[in-house]
């Protein structure tokens, strides 16, 4: 999981000022994607909103994976993200939903090897710099939501269509 700053040229809800872009109106998408980039779910909140408070609506937004005969799991074995979905409510949640963290320490040196692995999450954020995504230009956030699930349907059936071929 990780997110991303978008500017807001015309503002509206979910907007505010922006950390990385001279405090101008901006939003932020978080995204929780699998091993492979696919996106799973994403969330728009304002500019200033600390990563920290999305991380259990995206692990709960997840759908239900199926693949294995019997009963779908609910939720995802493991969550990797870097220092800044470090807190210990959210380790407490994970580990009250049962689910792996790997999440550096604010503090200490970054787990060898992460950076590979969150890639993934850069890559599929690469693959969501759609024309109308790239900046949002509605004011309404529910337009921009549709637009930015449809930009993520959009990656799957690619991805699907890629896999069949």
């Amino acid at each position: 999981m990780d997110g991303s700053h978008v500017r807001a040229k015309k503002g509206g809800v979910a907007t505010g000022p922006s950390p990385v872009d001279r405090r101008k109106s901006g939003s932020k998408h978080h995204l929780i994607c699998d091993g492979k980039g696919t996106p799973l779910h994403v969330i728009t909140t304002a500019a200033n909103v600390n990563g920290i408070t999305q991380t259990v609506a995206l692990v709960d937004g997840n759908p239900p994976v199926a693949g294995r005969p019997g009963r779908p799991r609910r939720r995802t074995e493991t969550v990797l993200g870097d220092k800044a979905y470090d807190s210990r409510a959210v380790r407490s949640e994970l580990r009250r939903r049962r689910i792996l963290r790997v999440i550096s320490r604010k503090g200490s040196q970054n787990i060898k090897g992460l950076g590979k692995l969150r890639y993934v999450v850069e890559q599929t954020f690469a693959l969501l710099q759609f024309k109308r995504l790239a900046v949002r230009w509605e004011r309404r956030v529910g337009l921009h939501d549709d637009l930015l699930s449809l930009a993520c349907s959009l990656i799957c059936w690619r991805r699907l269509k890629k896999a069949r071929s």
